[in-house]
């Protein structure tokens, strides 16, 4: 009974904290499905990183917080419907509700038949971002989350340099702690400007933070 009753006032201190978060209101009010569409958006403002025009790819983009962001931003005049300049792929193994202009899969985009049906949908054109919201499912076990963590931003990091142009950039979610600096230092040793960000919208309580790499650096010359 005690667990139940810590566990209904965790739930409740939630709920509370939900509901008066500005973020969420905000969200609300601009038609975002999730608050994590400002975390999306600072990073962008700070960096610069969408335009018009681009080949951009959401991965784990379930509810589509992200993918409403990038829609706008692509859009001539920032709106939530109508023109856009520029293709938007979004894939993830949950369902997504449409969004108009965004072209979703569904699916593990490890597997080759997803690939190939990414590939079709940005034409077999080098990608210009690649951003990841991933993450597992935590058991609360640091060194097992940790690992799973990891192995997602290494999925990421290994389809990015496999699709990004030359300029291109990569934005991925992971967690300050056991293989943060490990990570850091993939991604040093693959991109030329490495920038870590923690966006005001993400919790201050939360170890969530984003790495974000810009210029992809030619695979090292062998023999």
């Amino acid at each position: 009974m005690k667990v139940k009753s810590k566990s209904k006032k965790v739930n409740k201190a939630w709920l509370a904290d939900h509901i008066n978060d500005p973020y969420v209101k905000l969200a609300q009010k601009e038609g975002y499905r999730a608050r994590a569409a400002y975390k999306l958006k600072e990073i962008d403002e700070t960096l610069g990183l969408i335009r018009p025009g681009m080949r951009v790819v959401d991965l784990g983009s379930s509810p589509g917080a992200w993918s409403q962001y990038l829609r706008r931003r692509l859009a001539p005049a920032g709106a939530a419907v109508g023109a856009l300049d520029g293709t938007i792929v979004a894939l993830d193994i949950l369902p997504m509700e449409p969004i108009e202009g965004v072209h979703f899969l569904q699916g593990d985009f490890r597997d080759d038949e997803v690939l190939a049906r990414l590939n079709e949908a940005v034409g077999g054109q080098p990608l210009d971002l690649v951003v990841s919201d991933m993450a597992p499912n935590l058991s609360g076990v640091e060194s097992s989350d940790a690992a799973r963590i990891a192995h997602l931003v290494e999925l990421a990091l290994d389809f990015a340099l496999g699709h990004l142009k030359p300029g291109g950039a990569l934005v991925v979610k992971l967690f300050h702690g056991s293989g943060y600096s490990q990570l850091v230092k993939l991604f040093k040793d693959s991109f030329k400007v490495v920038k870590p960000v923690k966006p005001k919208a993400s919790r201050d309580r939360s170890a969530e933070t984003f790495l974000v790499g810009i210029g992809p650096k030619p695979p090292a010359e062998t023999g």
